[in-house]
């Protein structure tokens, strides 16, 4: 359990600051899946992203994460929205408005394609909740966005994400996975076509 440490950056902003960051975020398209609401984040959702990062359930991303890497991880997600028109949502309950999670299309430094990413609340793992998010995200980002491509990666201990991105849909790549010099499983995500196949990509 992370402690509230208050750090002028995780501050709300306030003034003419706090209006143009609302004008901004407003811009971040809403999904909607039957359980949850995928919305901009706001600087409030920090910590529960923090309470993720910063415990051993990070351990399969090189975690646990101190909470200035955590808040770099953070904010490098919600800037992609302006500089690739790509990036983070926060995953709300629809009947509680609880975090239940973060969802995201981006690119790290050094990715070699667009990655889904996925996080869930502790409170909120074990519902199927992930699967349902992963295959709004995708959809999303390979229709509206019209990403070329689009792909997790998972640890190969990390067998909770492993399922949850074969509930969504998503089927392994072992061509790209052998590109990789450590081992790494590679979900890619296709979009579904009216039979019930899988689409192919760009």
């Amino acid at each position: 359990m992370t402690t509230r440490t208050a750090y002028p950056c995780e501050a709300a902003a306030s003034g003419a600051a706090a209006a143009l960051a609302q004008q901004l975020s407003s811009h971040v398209p809403q999904l909607d899946t039957a359980r949850l609401v995928l919305r901009a984040s706001r600087l409030d959702d920090f910590q529960d992203y923090a309470g993720i990062l910063m415990s051993d359930r990070a351990r399969f991303m090189d975690g646990p994460f101190s909470r200035q890497s955590a808040w770099l991880d953070f904010t490098q997600y919600a800037a992609g929205w302006q500089l690739r028109g790509v990036g983070m949502w926060t995953a709300e309950q629809r009947k509680s408005g609880a975090v239940a999670g973060f969802f995201s299309a981006g690119m790290e430094y050094g990715d070699r394609e667009h990655e889904l990413g996925y996080l869930l609340t502790a409170d909120f793992e074990g519902q199927g909740l992930a699967a349902e998010a992963i295959a709004a995200v995708r959809d999303f980002a390979l229709t509206t966005l019209e990403l070329p491509s689009l792909v997790s990666y998972v640890d190969p201990d990390n067998l909770r994400s492993a399922k949850a991105a074969e509930r969504s849909g998503a089927q392994r790549d072992t061509d790209a996975e052998a590109t990789f010099d450590s081992k790494v499983l590679v979900y890619r995500h296709l979009l579904q076509d009216s039979d019930g196949g899988m689409e192919g990509y760009a």
